[in-house]
């Protein structure tokens, strides 16, 4: 990263299951105990009789719908899920588009996560591209850990010089929701240099 670019989003990354969604949700309730406006999704395990059989999208605002699930048969498939990308596209095309009229402050744009069920979608890539491109957005978001064959979303997030990427880990994960804080502070007053 250039040391002149100015850091404008942050991007957790770490493996499956390490708690990427908990900090993101850890730090939406931070930012909204200090009046500091959030808006998009995110995406929560759906589980039954143990075991996890799909996939929710959750907006910040409290819908939720489908966003995979084993055992449909329509739609494109990530292992042993089916991705339903009317329902996600119904709920998270819209917080990830536009900031809300009314809304004097630009909110936190909330991104959990950019992988690959969600980049079954175009109308989704085509508005995180414009959304970063944005010069008053700021991204809170999570991506995959490199895995197989690069997710090109991914990889143009990850390369991005205005971009912050944190690597969350077991011996982190509980000490770090401050830095991310500071990051989003700062990105949004100016940018981390």
């Amino acid at each position: 990263m250039a040391s002149s670019t100015n850091i404008r989003h942050i991007f957790l990354t770490g493996p499956p299951g390490i708690g990427k969604t908990t900090l993101v949700r850890k730090a939406c309730s931070e930012l909204g105990a200090k009046s500091i406006p959030t808006q998009g999704f995110y995406t929560e395990e759906v589980r039954a009789g143990g075991k996890r059989i799909g996939f929710d999208v959750v907006t910040l605002d409290g819908q939720r719908g489908t966003l995979a699930k084993v055992g449909d048969h329509k739609g494109p498939k990530v292992g042993q899920y089916t991705v339903n990308l009317p329902s996600f596209e119904q709920l998270a095309l819209p917080v990830v588009s536009r900031k809300p009229p009314g809304r004097a402050i630009s909110p936190i744009f909330v991104i959990d996560e950019v992988g690959k069920m969600e980049l079954f979608s175009q109308g989704f890539i085509q508005s995180v591209r414009k959304l970063l491109d944005q010069h008053s957005s700021t991204v809170l978001g999570t991506i995959p850990i490199p895995k197989g064959r690069p997710l090109g979303l991914v990889e143009e997030i990850r390369s991005r010089p205005d971009v912050k990427v944190v690597t969350i880990s077991k011996d982190n994960r509980d000490a770090i929701l401050g830095e991310i804080l500071d990051s989003l502070h700062h990105a949004r007053s100016g940018g981390l240099r």
